[in-house]
């Protein structure tokens, strides 16, 4: 099994980082090795996406957070570590050496005995990782998308039991069903007995003479699903949307594991978000700027009409309530932001200058922060 990197490490965040630098580490890292924006490389971007969005997944929790920085990998992942050196589930892993066969060296079985019955019982099957590109207006206002995933399902023609249909698994001879193979040693202080799995079974006190030949005695087999998300209104880049028991199916009767969907927003051509307000400057000409006008803005509802006031600078910035994003966990909408630029005319013909210093030459005050200047200009000077 591959050595996992550290989640800290993953996300490029320190141990002690705060719960907002984690955040903000997953959505620049999410962002980087995303499929969608990596072409050419999707299949190594993938790998890389999964692993930020494992480590995020632990980091984000506390409860997780806290198993992991306690016991690493093995404190919130069961599976890691099973079959080879270092640190394992359970007690098991330390250094090459079987935490459960110390023990039960010891102290004749109990947590070998555990160890197996671990093996034996209930496991929840495997988390399944996708992502999702969504439009500006479909994050904002929802939108249900089918994506496909591969995952593992029990076999439909074994029922999940590994065997060849008409067929069950047997009790393993070795073991007698225990999954475990205990010895006595003698010594000189005594006679100890201590308690390993059984290699015949692999610890699960079964095996199966014949077969299933669908999914090769696994009792289980890869299937390629549609799957239909329901995207909620006002979700934001790089938020993940989780769906309980639509990933791998579990063992012995476990139950399956999770899909969780990444969602990456596209950036809009208008529109910049800043949580759930919205933004964008609109351009508006000398003379509306100067005499007032009426003019025509858009919201994510569509266009609506705004009068702008005579003497309007450039740089006001008018705020349209309740047209922003609606809340993700609540009721209500943020706020639309307009800030109005006035736009110098460019290419003026001889008339239209003409006119425009004919304009200036009558100026009886108009510039007000023109005059100011001016006027602290010359205070300055005189000192």
């Amino acid at each position: 099994m591959a050595e996992k990197r550290d989640y800290y490490e993953v996300l490029g965040v320190s141990k002690g980082a705060s719960d907002d630098e984690i955040k903000k580490a997953y959505r620049i890292a999410a962002k980087k090795c995303h499929p969608d924006l990596n072409p050419g490389k999707e299949a190594e971007a993938e790998e890389k996406f999964k692993e930020v969005n494992e480590a995020y997944d632990v980091l984000k929790d506390p409860e997780k957070r806290s198993r992991y920085d306690q016991f690493g990998h093995a404190g919130v992942d069961p599976n890691y570590g099973a079959g080879g050196a270092g640190y394992g589930g359970g007690f098991g892993g330390f250094g090459g050496f079987d935490m459960g066969d110390i023990f039960d060296s010891f102290f004749g079985g109990g947590f070998g005995g555990a160890h197996s019955q671990r093996k034996n019982g209930p496991r929840k099957g495997r988390d399944v990782q996708q992502s999702i590109v969504i439009t500006f207006e479909e994050a904002a206002f929802g939108v249900t998308k089918d994506i496909a995933i591969v995952r593992t399902e029990m076999c439909d023609s074994c029922s999940g039991s590994g065997a060849k249909k008409g067929t069950q698994p047997v009790k393993c001879s070795v073991c007698g069903g225990t999954g475990q193979i205990r010895t006595t040693q003698r010594t000189p202080f005594g006679n100890f007995q201590s308690t390993a799995t059984c290699q015949h079974c692999n610890g699960t006190g079964k095996t199966i003479p014949n077969p299933c030949p669908d999914c090769g005695g696994t009792g289980q087999k890869k299937a390629r699903r549609t799957i239909s998300v329901n995207v909620p209104a006002g979700i934001d880049n790089g938020q993940t949307i989780s769906l309980r028991g639509e990933g791998c199916s579990g063992t012995n009767g476990g139950p399956s594991g999770d899909l969780y969907i990444t969602v990456t927003v596209m950036k809009h051509e208008l529109f910049e978000r800043h949580g759930a307000d919205v933004s964008f400057e609109i351009p508006i000409s000398f003379v509306s700027a100067a005499l007032g006008d009426t003019i025509r803005v858009p919201t994510l509802d569509g266009e609506v009409e705004y009068k702008i006031a005579e003497g309007t600078q450039s740089g006001t910035v008018f705020k349209f309530k309740g047209k922003g994003i609606p809340f993700l966990r609540g009721k209500g909408r943020g706020d639309q932001y307009v800030k109005v630029i006035v736009e110098v005319p460019r290419g003026l013909s001889s008339k239209q200058k003409e006119i425009l210093r004919e304009f200036e030459g009558m100026d009886n005050g108009n510039y007000k922060e023109k005059s100011k200047f001016f006027d602290m200009m010359n205070k300055f000077k005189k000192k």
